[in-house]
């Protein structure tokens, strides 16, 4: 019994884990089947690639498009002086609350005059000059708010345009970066939004929206023209901004939640998104006729809610196109000159 545990046993297992070794081998170079790899034999599965046909309905199509926004301060205006002279006054103290249109100082400039012309007792024309007339300009508030700074003394010269002081509203906006795709779905943006901040009030109404070019930064002036605060694109880009109405507490430095509809079409045509090559004005679908043929054609496009757009010319209800844009076949086409792939 021991010569059968010692020995027998033992060969057993060796002959056995070297059919299973021989079997593997086999496998591996026969491919699993009785023909070489790679070959494909009548029970060889295929992948199906054909993208299916959907036919072309009606629907309603809402353009909403949600973007992560960011409240924010609105910048200082810049105070500039309006006459190139001496300051002769200071009438309002830094940090007082102004009015749009209120005189802030008063700037004093020279006007000269012409000469005055004439004759002598001979007959002769003679040029009198006369002194400079002495003039004042009041320089005015442009926009409400705090008086943050003022930078002028008395007497001290100014230029036209220099800068003088800057005025903080205290009005808060919200800033959102568009996405390329968010861009094209409001290229008629409409003048409100609909603004929900975490954590804070209910969703208002923030009137204003604008579309502008982001500056090429991570940063922009903060309220008082100084300090950078967040609101930059690091790469430029369009930035939507509308204003935060009087009454509505929130604080800058908060993030919110814009909501932009830029239209509703009801009762049009449809089709998937993917089913269209182009998302904006003209795109190109593919037609499947009863035969199974495919008909490539130019269609005219109009909304869409990022899931199916609008298709306002060059398809009929019931049409068949296909779900999928193609894509195109990149098999090697043989060369009969040269017996190979070409490329």
């Amino acid at each position: 019994m021991s010569v059968v545990r010692t020995v027998v046993f033992p060969a057993l297992r060796l002959l056995v884990w070297a059919v299973i070794a021989v079997a593997l081998v086999v496998l591996a170079f026969r491919g699993g089947g009785g023909e070489p790899a790679g070959a494909e034999g009548p029970g060889a599965p295929t992948l199906e690639l054909d993208s299916p046909p959907v036919p072309v309905s009606r629907g309603t199509v809402t353009n909403t498009v949600s973007v992560t926004g960011t409240v924010v301060a609105d910048p200082a205006v810049p105070v500039k002086a309006t006459a190139a002279g001496t300051v002769r006054r200071v009438l309002v103290a830094q940090g007082a609350t102004v009015t749009a249109g209120q005189a802030l100082l008063d700037i004093r400039y020279e006007e000269e005059l012409e000469p005055v012309v004439g004759t002598d007792a001979e007959g002769n024309p003679t040029s009198t000059p006369r002194p400079p007339r002495v003039r004042t300009a009041t320089v005015t508030a442009p926009s409400t708010g705090q008086l943050t700074t003022l930078d002028v003394l008395v007497d001290q010269i100014v230029a036209v345009g220099d800068e003088v002081g800057a005025i903080t509203p205290g009005t808060l906006s919200v800033t959102a970066t568009l996405t390329q795709a968010e861009q094209f779905r409001l290229l008629a943006p409409p003048s409100t939004a609909e603004v929900e901040v975490q954590g804070g009030p209910a969703p208002f109404t923030c009137t204003g929206l604008t579309l502008a070019a982001a500056p090429a930064t991570a940063e922009e002036p903060d309220s008082t023209g100084g300090v950078p605060a967040p609101g930059g694109s690091p790469g430029g880009g369009t930035t939507a901004r509308c204003a935060v109405p009087p009454g509505v507490t929130v604080f800058a430095g908060m993030g919110a939640t814009v909501r932009v509809q830029a239209g509703v079409a009801e009762n049009v045509l449809v089709v998937p998104i993917t089913a269209v090559q182009g998302s904006v004005q003209t795109g190109n679908v593919w037609v499947v006729g009863e035969d199974g043929t495919q008909e490539e054609r130019t269609v005219t496009l109009g909304l869409s809610d990022g899931e199916q757009i609008e298709v306002r010319e060059g398809l009929t209800e019931g049409e068949q196109v296909l779900q999928f844009v193609p894509v195109p076949d990149d098999t090697p086409v043989e060369d009969p000159m040269m017996g190979g792939p070409v490329g």
